[in-house]
């Protein structure tokens, strides 16, 4: 039997990447080949080569919110793009296409189905991305991450999103609270661009604080943003753990009574996956807000707390951390866990398999 071929597509933002990524490793694991259809020059074109698998570039950008001048070329850049996806179809001979969104995955899709490709698409956010809405349409197998996204596309499923191993296998809250005293271990997480909201006012929130009910807190921010987070955390003559990344995200959250981070889908996931207690700051300029209504889906279960980062002040925050007790994070933290979807990476490459079964 010769080997079997995927052709994912997914591209702008880590958000999409990284459970593209997921998807691929579970792939080549079942030992299928995998090639990747991305835009060159793009985040995608820096981080899936190193992983080993083939770089197909289609030359595509994102449209919404771009000038005249972009919508007015939009027609000869589609034609483009439709014309190398099409040369990279016929040249890489996939079996099915594995799309997780991005502007990039609707030419490559739309072209895989013209050319009878089976197509499966994953969306990973509450509100869809233009890409996946359109292309669901047309999608043999339809994923989401989160419960009633894309309702009228053929046979749709909720299964969270693709995640690594490290986060399926943390103890339970209950265990890893269990014996915890002392000052709550508070984890700020601004992402690999770091977030300047965060940045700015959890400092000031810890000074205003008495020193004996301050938390013990570690702050991710970008490597960019290092030094100038480095000065906040100074002029505040406060003291917290400064780093540019964390290797162990699934561990970082384990060991946190309280995460205080964006919600972006992947972070959301992983939140519910470990079974962390959780205060959520969307990103305000997120396409479509998508980000809130990512986090109302555990807040809404008493999963966490959400604050829209126009009300998120100094004085507001050192007064929740104050009022904050360990045991009712607990409960937000088992909250969290039963939101739980752990099995994306399964799901997904069993539908590419029974889709290409021979």
């Amino acid at each position: 039997m010769s080997q079997k071929c995927a052709l994912v597509m997914a591209g702008g933002t880590g958000g999409h990447i990284f459970p593209g990524l997921a998807v691929a490793d579970g792939l080549r694991a079942r030992g299928w080949r995998v090639h990747w259809l991305g835009v060159p020059g793009s985040m995608e074109a820096q981080l899936v080569p190193p992983r080993g698998y083939a770089f197909e570039p289609v030359e595509f950008g994102g449209v919404r919110g771009k000038g005249a001048a972009t919508l007015f070329m939009l027609p000869l850049r589609l034609l483009k793009a439709f014309a190398q996806s099409v040369g990279v179809i016929r040249r890489v001979k996939p079996d099915v296409l594995v799309a997780f969104g991005g502007y990039i995955t609707f030419p490559g899709g739309l072209m895989g189905v013209a050319l009878n490709k089976p197509l499966v698409l994953h969306e990973q956010n509450s509100i869809p991305g233009m890409a996946n809405k359109v292309l669901a349409h047309i999608a043999d197998r339809v994923f989401t991450a989160f419960p009633g996204v894309l309702p009228k596309a053929r046979k749709v499923q909720w299964v969270g999103n693709p995640l690594r191993e490290a986060f399926k296998q943390v103890p339970d809250p209950a265990t890893r609270f269990a014996g915890r005293s002392g000052p709550l271990k508070v984890l700020v997480v601004g992402g690999s661009l770091g977030a300047q909201a965060l940045n700015d006012v959890v400092p000031k929130a810890l000074a205003l604080m008495p020193p004996d009910r301050r938390p013990q807190v570690v702050h991710q921010s970008g490597a960019r943003q290092i030094d100038a987070l480095r000065a906040n955390y100074q002029a505040a003559s406060v003291q917290a753990e400064l780093v540019p990344f964390i290797d162990d995200m699934a561990q970082a959250y384990a060991d946190a009574d309280l995460v205080i981070c964006r919600a972006g889908a992947t972070t959301v996931t992983e939140i519910a996956a470990i079974g962390a207690a959780a205060l959520f700051v969307p990103f305000p300029h997120a396409v479509d807000d998508h980000q809130t209504t990512n986090a109302k889906f555990l807040v809404d279960q008493g999963a966490g707390r959400l604050v829209q980062q126009r009300d998120l002040t100094p004085e507001g925050l050192a007064d929740m951390l104050q009022k904050t007790e360990r045991p009712a994070l607990v409960q937000q933290a088992l909250a969290a866990k039963m939101m739980q979807k752990i099995h994306a990476v399964e799901d997904v490459v069993a539908a590419c398999e029974e889709l290409t079964a021979r």
